[in-house]
């Protein structure tokens, strides 16, 4: 082959392994005897890849057992050579003179290289230098797929049979017939026999194919070994899937753009988490659910995690399970928590995911206005005992009757509904006050947290006041280009009713008249028709800089001065917690 050849990014990887078609759905599920191995050896001047200089390269081409081509030559490095490399492999100076320069040496070893699986003793090494010389003279690094015999006999060899795994204690064990010296090709020769040998111990590990071998050099877990066919006839596509054990429980709900690559990587070393590894162990199927793009495998997984509670999901813990800060409806309204909106005249605020992410809001209000903390029902005409709140003058004592109720409703009431739905920003002034008057004082702990206070506050409303400028909407008709073609939505009352694809060549108008017929049918509810997490999600989408909006049945609206013109304070608060 010429030494120009392959250059100006040409890649040198054809098909990986020709003749094995079959195996397309997996190309690395092939039987080890039918595996083309190419066996390389390098001699260097030492050093760092990027610093150093190959001199000697020696690689064997095989298959079955069968040489099926071989390259054995010196390089000249261009640079000196080290006395000490000459003292290892009796190598001079005087040898490489005249030996062929590595860009006229490089192009024979990557067709060599083509099509085969590369294999090395402590192949890092090789690799290393090799990536180094394909970046120095212009050629694409093929990327093969890479076995280390080092590595491999460390999983294979117990420690009482070697007493370490460099490659002339491999020979020496495995009576190879060409013994290694610190020569590239006769080192070639001698890691081709060691290979053999260790491939001849797998099968009493349960490994025969190239997939096996891959996985089981990275210590992946008998269990995902054994599992890994669960993944295979998944789709490509987006979607979600469910592990279902023997008694079709769900374990696990995930989401993915590519379901059956997804899947593949909890069989790979990369997926360590013990919980996982366990959940495996229980596994029996895996089910996967189409969707038609991003965000209905999202919503479709938030809602089966819903549904079925797997116990492998951290999010099952008590999904549903929210809390929601209400200011009463009564003479003298105060704040409540409880786990559900009702439908009453009551404001509400919130989810919160714990009654600590709750009681911190509500900290923050009573920070801002003297609320009442009481829980009893007061009378508007009959005193009651006052708390010791209204004794330190923190509450308008209205159990003792010393505030009326418009007066209470105008003064104390109004900031917290108003920022509940419209504008925090009396709240925010009097907690900004708080904060300067704190910093004054020096009492900077106190300062900060008012400060995660009001930061909690401000994103709680902001979050809620967004949400509900989608749920009163009873119908909205969203597009988003996804690739060549479109993503499109229904949404009913913050609910995700209906979602399509039009493929290129297809109208979108007509998709999405045949998602709108299907859609489901969504009742309002007080707080949505959806949890707070998929209105989340499907705001997220809708806000995308490229989504347009098709058809909406009424308009789309947030508070005038609401609390949204103080995100970048909210910014800004987030900043200075991060900076502690």
């Amino acid at each position: 082959m010429p030494a120009e050849a392959g250059r100006g990014g040409h890649s040198w990887q054809p098909a990986l392994f020709p003749g094995l078609t079959d195996t397309a759905t997996d190309p690395l599920q092939i039987e080890l005897h039918e595996v083309t191995f190419t066996v390389v050896d390098l001699e260097t001047t030492g050093g760092a890849p990027d610093g150093g200089g190959i001199v000697e390269v020696g690689a064997v081409k095989v298959r079955g057992g069968a040489q099926l081509g071989q390259l054995n030559t010196l390089v000249d490095p261009g640079t000196g050579l080290p006395p000490m490399i000459t003292a290892l492999t009796g190598l001079t100076p005087q040898a490489l003179r005249g030996a062929p320069p590595l860009p006229a040496v490089l192009p024979s070893l990557l067709e060599l290289l083509a099509g085969s699986v590369f294999v090395a003793h402590n192949a890092p090494y090789d690799v290393g230098f090799l990536k180094a010389a394909c970046r120095a003279h212009d050629y694409r690094w093929p990327a093969p797929v890479v076995v280390d015999t080092a590595a491999l006999a460390r999983r294979v060899l117990h420690a009482d049979e070697v007493p370490d795994r460099k490659l002339a204690t491999l020979a020496r064990h495995f009576g190879t017939s060409v013994q290694p010296r610190h020569r590239a090709f006769d080192d070639a020769l001698a890691t081709v026999e060691v290979l053999h040998a260790l491939i001849g111990r797998l099968a009493g590990h349960g490994v025969y194919t190239l997939r096996d071998t891959v996985e089981f050099v990275k210590a992946v877990h008998p269990v995902q070994r054994r599992k890994r066919s669960l993944a295979e006839g998944l789709p490509h596509r987006p979607g979600v899937y469910l592990f279902r054990g023997a008694d079709h429980k769900v374990l696990y709900v995930g989401t993915s753009g590519d379901i059956q690559t997804r899947v593949r990587s909890y069989f790979t070393a990369a997926e360590r988490r013990g919980r996982i590894r366990e959940m495996l162990g229980a596994a029996d199927r895996v089910e996967a659910v189409e969707c038609a793009h991003a965000l209905e495998a999202q919503v479709r997984e938030l809602r089966l995690i819903e549904a079925h509670r797997p116990p492998y999901n951290r999010r099952s813990r008590d999904p549903g399970r929210v809390w929601w800060l209400k200011l009463t409806d009564e003479a003298y309204p105060r704040l409540s928590m409880v786990r559900t909106v009702a439908a009453d005249r009551a404001t509400y605020l919130g989810p919160y995911r714990t009654r600590r992410a709750a009681e911190t809001v509500a900290t923050a209000v009573y920070d801002a206005v003297p609320l009442r903390q009481c829980t009893a029902r007061l009378s508007p005409r009959r005193p009651s005992t006052a708390c010791a709140l209204a004794e330190l003058g923190r509450c308008p004592a209205p159990c003792q009757l010393a505030v009326s109720p418009p007066e209470y409703a105008a003064q104390v009431v109004a900031p917290v509904r108003d920022a509940f739905v419209g504008d925090p920003g009396q709240l925010v002034t009097a907690l900004r006050r708080r904060l300067t008057s704190l910093a004054e004082q020096s009492r900077y702990e106190t300062a900060a947290q008012v400060r995660a206070r009001l930061t909690a506050l401000l994103r709680s409303c902001i979050r809620q006041q967004r949400r509900a400028g989608l749920i009163r909407i009873g119908e909205l008709c969203a597009a988003r280009p996804a690739g060549d073609g479109w993503e499109l939505v229904v949404v009913r009352h913050g609910r995700l009713a209906g979602a399509g694809y039009a493929r290129p060549g297809i109208p979108p108008r007509e998709v999405l008249a045949a998602v709108h017929a299907t859609a489901e049918t969504v009742a309002p509810g007080p707080a949505g028709a959806a949890t707070a997490e998929e209105t989340d999600r499907v705001l997220d989408w809708l806000e995308q800089p490229e989504t347009r909006l098709v058809e909406v049945s009424e308009g789309w609206a947030s508070p005038l001065g609401g609390a949204a013109r103080f995100a970048g304070l909210l910014a800004q608060l987030e900043q200075a917690a991060r900076r502690g």
